[in-house]
């Protein structure tokens, strides 16, 4: 691994620093915007949640005209040791890959960037060695999470404008119920989905290698950092350390499926404000995502039935968010048009 930077976090006291007065969104521009959208030529709120859109990007780029001039869709890869537990339809070394494939432009994620003229970005982590097997040991030490996490905020380019965050990694629908059962209570069972498409006997698995890490570390579980490192991934730390870089750069996000919503998670548990600037590209069915978005206070913009995961519902999200300012920037003002504004009721 590469030296960081001096202000990237090295520890989770570091951390927790650095999660503190981040910049608010700027409201004058959200005004601004919303104003524009009651002058456009359509009945006032008739374009439903684009309006919503439009505005939303305002305040958080602080511009009240938003653009997307440079959306990056930004995938991490990782690899679980509690793959050894069985809850894979698939061995560890898909993880690679699919990091290959991504690479020749062979996966869904390419064609979906490509017909949305979108960037995309892959970052491996460390594929070679998985994390350790988290119902025996914690995932990750304090350190490597919080590198991990650093790894994460360094990844995202300060001139982007949108980023769509989503992951690669084998094990880690497991990783991610693991998180949401430690973070909310339940039982595993319900958080539990079928992931790359595990049988009966693989889903049980999947279940008891969650029940067993909740016994293991049940004593640490009330801090959502702790939560991160004992039941989470390097993939999972680095897109909560990318949601983070991009709150303090001023840069929307758009929050993929089960597992990046898991890395999200953590972060609203800490400080529910850490994910204000993010909207949810997509209601994946993989486990319980609808309950982990309503805990989130956060409604999907697309709702199409995918749980594939690699950012795919993210950036279609983007595609829809590029139409919504499209919209706004595009359209003529009731004045331009000369066309008459509505008169009375």
């Amino acid at each position: 691994m590469t030296s960081l930077p001096p202000e990237l976090p090295k520890s989770f006291a570091d951390l927790l620093h650095l999660l503190r007065d981040l910049p608010a969104p700027a409201e004058a521009c959200g005004a601004a915007a919303r104003a524009r959208q009651a002058e456009l030529t359509k009945p006032q709120g008739s374009l439903g949640r684009l309006e919503e859109i439009a505005e939303f990007l305002a305040r958080w780029q602080g511009r009240e005209m938003p653009a997307l001039e440079r959306p990056l869709v930004l995938i991490f890869a990782g690899n679980h040791g509690v793959v050894a537990q069985g809850v894979s339809a698939y061995p560890p070394s898909v993880t690679q890959a699919m990091v290959d494939n991504f690479a020749a432009g062979g996966a869904a994620i390419n064609q979906i960037c490509k017909a949305f003229g979108l960037d995309l970005k892959v970052v491996p982590l460390d594929l070679a060695t998985a994390t350790e097997d988290f119902t025996l040991v914690p995932a990750m030490s304090e350190a490597a999470a919080a590198a991990h996490f650093a790894r994460g905020m360094a990844a995202v380019p300060a001139d982007t404008d949108l980023v769509a965050i989503g992951e690669m990694g084998i094990g880690n629908t497991t990783s991610a119920a693991a998180i949401y059962a430690a973070l909310y209570g339940g039982l595993a069972a319900y958080w539990a989905g079928r992931g790359t498409g595990v049988d009966d006997a693989g889903l049980a698995r999947k279940i008891a290698a969650i029940e067993a890490a909740l016994a293991a570390h049940r004593a640490y579980l009330s801090q959502p950092l702790e939560v991160l490192r004992r039941l989470g991934g390097r993939e999972i730390a680095a897109m909560a350390g990318a949601v983070v870089a991009a709150r303090r750069a001023g840069i929307p996000v758009l929050l993929d499926g089960y597992v990046a919503c898991a890395a999200a998670a953590v972060l609203h548990a800490q400080d529910p404000d850490l994910v204000a600037h993010c909207l949810a590209g997509h209601q994946s069915i993989e486990g319980a995502h609808a309950d982990v978005l309503a805990r989130l206070g956060k409604k999907p913009l697309l709702d199409l039935g995918m749980r594939l995961g690699e950012a795919s519902g993210a950036a279609l999200a983007a595609g829809l968010v590029k139409a919504a300012l499209a919209c706004h920037a595009g359209m003529a003002t009731f004045a331009e048009a000369s066309v008459a504004q509505k008169t009375g009721n």
